[in-house]
């Protein structure tokens, strides 16, 4: 499935000797009504599934006890039903992922087929172990998903693309790159615009931000001093000055990255600063700062409800779905 430039990216496990029986199954499957289960963290983006879909929403009955412990029941008959569990698992992360499982495994219990749709996916910058005794969360997480009876998981964007192989079931991340870029280009008049990636690790992700734009790119170098903590960015002074900025990148946590470099572009001469991001954490006073550093406008999407989610994500994630 392509999205514009930026592919989606997919992680399958198939079984040799289970051809016979996974087509059989799929015929069967593909038979099977859609429901789609709005997760207490998503129930917006949920109906706006369904409604991108046309498909049902089921009816949950759902309430957090004073104590902080979670209550579902399961109203509609999912017998033989495909069922779309929509949670995304930002923060209280660990909250909203035991939602997701509790619901998950009622339904596979109750009969459905049950695929997991997660806009935002919580652990996805822990997919390897960086230092020797780290717990590798992702992987915990994939493990989990499986053994509750998710059969396929899709999230939006995610971090590493690595971490669909800690999956043992099909993972597949969709992009909203190009409704983030389409954002730009029917809202904003830009001057000489350059995308900026403000790391490495966005690079394959401004370049299709770029392409779409039809603008120029850069990718930030910097590097960080792993005791303070303090970054250092390499001068890109020539290529900025005068020029309208785009930031981009997948997520904006605490924003320390996104201020210091808007702290940077400004000081190079950038005329307009723009960030955009498909996961708007922006925990704390991530925003506030983020705009005193001279950021213009930060625009995000639906994956994480915030003041700055502004693009919907519902038609891609639909799309997904029907091409199950």
């Amino acid at each position: 499935m392509l999205l514009g430039p930026y592919r989606t990216f997919e992680r399958t496990i198939r079984k040799k000797s289970s051809v016979n029986q996974s087509s059989l199954g799929m015929a069967k499957f593909s038979q099977r009504e859609w429901l789609i289960a709005p997760g207490p963290a998503s129930k917006e983006l949920a109906i706006n599934i369904a409604s991108n879909f046309g498909a049902d929403i089921l009816h949950i009955d759902s309430k957090v006890f004073p104590d902080g412990e979670s209550y579902f029941r399961i109203i509609s008959d999912v017998r033989n039903k495909r069922v779309a569990i929509v949670q995304s698992t930002y923060p209280p992360i660990d909250r909203h992922i035991s939602q997701l499982l509790f619901l998950a495994h009622k339904l596979s219990e109750d009969g459905a087929e049950v695929h997991a749709i997660i806009p935002y996916l919580a652990y996805a910058r822990q997919h390897r172990a960086f230092l020797q005794g780290e717990v590798v969360s992702l992987g915990v997480f994939a493990h989990l998903l499986r053994s509750v009876g998710v059969k396929r998981v899709v999230t939006v964007d995610i971090h590493n693309v690595e971490g669909l192989g800690l999956f043992s079931i099909p993972a597949y991340s969709v992009s909203a790159i190009p409704l983030l870029a389409e954002y730009f280009s029917k809202n904003h008049t830009l001057s000489e615009a350059v995308a900026i990636s403000p790391d490495f690790g966005g690079a394959v992700r401004v370049e299709a931000f770029a392409r779409i734009l039809k603008i120029n790119r850069i990718v930030l170098e910097k590097v960080r001093d792993r005791t303070t903590g303090e970054i250092i960015f390499k001068d890109v002074a020539k290529q900025v000055q005068n020029k309208d900025v785009i930031l981009v990148d997948d997520i904006i946590s605490s924003g320390k990255t996104m201020e210091l470099a808007a702290m940077k572009l400004k000081e190079w001469g950038a005329k307009r600063i723009f960030a955009t991001c498909t996961h708007p954490l922006l925990v704390e006073d991530a925003l506030d700062r983020i705009k005193k550093a001279g950021i213009e406008e930060v625009i995000g999407t639906n994956t994480i409800p915030s003041p700055v989610s502004k693009i919907d994500v519902a038609p891609i994630l639909a799309s997904y779905l029907s091409t199950l």
